[in-house]
């Protein structure tokens, strides 16, 4: 029996943008335990979310995810208009589907060509890198970002989209179908995707259920939920599309799902210009009043969930967040243990963890019946740094 050891992946690594530990426990070149590590990263939105306007907690948690930033002001809208009552137009329902699909395209195009460098496999990565692109043009194009959109609002958009504009969406999404044909071509065809990805990192129903696992990562190992669908938000239940589901539950799967609803994506964008009505982008809200609400949207990584409470007054007195990597990242422990060092970037990789989703709420440490300011937590964390150092200096 080889000698067991460890070997850290982060908090900080060259493959994770974001700090998150996770401590492989190895014999020999086999992975047979892991501790996963979180808390390296307080920001804070919760508590900020309490000190703002409600017009202004959008923009906020616009900034919780890069990638998917447009998720989680769309479900804190729609928490808001849970506890109003109000009726969105149907015009601004449109434009949000647009973004939202969009956004998953951009999403699963990033998170596609980084899983292709993890596995060494860079052409895949510059492809769907250059495929990306003339998604991010058009979100500057519609919203005059490429990022953090700004778009949604309580009752409605912020901006419509311009009539001139829609030939380059369209253009956009004709465009696209050949280069996502290429890549569910290489994903089938490909024998080092296949190697690298086929009965690895396997995650199976029962298993999936268990750790309440959500979005593709649940998907493509046969559970097939999506909130569009199941409970389903703006105008879904209004066009054709397909919830893709894998049943193998390993990387590849993952891939396919992801690679698959892309697909879904395009077909989604074309059906809501071709439905989209005139009229108003937005319902006037003046007033908050006293009560709760909820907002659930399908995220690329799965479903995003919002709660807000108010008291009447101009701010929200309680928000609550659950991003979906807090459900998925713990699913590796059952899917990294018994595989090769090499297969464990790609496996934590393949849940397309974003930790600073995962660590938006705030830190407070209590002592006694005192809690500590934001000065007192750097301060500690200045002291514990230069303990380190000295007992480093020691060694």
């Amino acid at each position: 029996m080889s000698e067991r050891r460890v070997i850290p992946i982060g908090p900080y690594h060259p493959l994770q943008e974001e700090p998150e530990f996770f401590k492989l426990i190895v014999e020999g070149e086999r992975v047979v335990d892991l501790e996963i590590e979180i808390g390296y990263n307080h920001r804070g939105i919760e508590k900020l979310a309490e000190a703002k306007h409600w017009d202004q907690v959008p923009f906020a948690v616009e900034r919780i995810c890069g990638i998917c930033s447009t998720s989680h002001p769309f479900a804190y809208c729609l928490a808001v208009e849970d506890l109003l009552g109000i009726t969105v137009p149907e015009r601004a329902h449109y434009i949000r589907m647009i973004i939202d699909e969009l956004q998953r395209l951009h999403s699963h195009l990033l998170w596609l060509g980084l899983a292709g460098h993890f596995i060494g496999y860079n052409t895949i990565w510059m492809w769907a890198w250059k495929a990306r692109e003339p998604v991010l043009d058009l979100f500057e194009l519609i919203t005059g970002n490429r990022q953090h959109y700004a778009m949604m609002k309580i009752g409605g958009v912020r901006r419509d989209i311009k009539d001139e504009n829609y030939p380059a969406i369209k253009k956009m999404v004709k465009e696209l179908y050949p280069t996502l044909k290429m890549f569910a071509k290489a994903v089938n065809d490909d024998p080092i995707i296949q190697k690298r990805t086929k009965d690895v990192g396997i995650l199976s129903k029962e298993q999936a259920i268990s750790f309440g696992v959500l979005g593709p990562i649940a998907r493509a190992s046969g559970w097939d939920i999506d909130v569009r669908r199941d409970d389903s938000y703006a105008l879904y239940d209004t066009v054709k599309w397909s919830v893709i589901v894998q049943k193998e539950g390993d990387i590849y799967a993952k891939i396919l799902v992801r690679v698959l609803e892309m697909f879904e994506s395009c077909s989604i964008i074309e059906q809501c210009l071709n439905k989209i009505p005139k009229g108003d982008i937005e319902t006037e809200v003046r007033d908050i009043p006293a009560g709760e609400g909820i907002g659930r949207v399908e995220a690329p990584r799965g479903e995003c969930f919002h709660y807000i409470r108010s008291d009447g007054t101009n701010r929200p007195i309680r928000h609550k967040i659950r991003a979906p990597s807090l459900m998925n990242v713990p699913s590796n422990l059952v899917t990294v243990p018994g595989y090769t060092i090499s297969d464990a970037a790609i496996t934590l990789a393949a849940v397309d963890p974003c930790y600073c989703c995962t660590e938006r709420s705030a830190a407070f440490l209590k002592t006694g019946k005192k809690i500590l300011t934001g000065e007192e937590l750097v301060k500690l964390s200045q002291e514990k740094t230069e303990q380190l150092k000295k007992e480093y200096d020691k060694k």
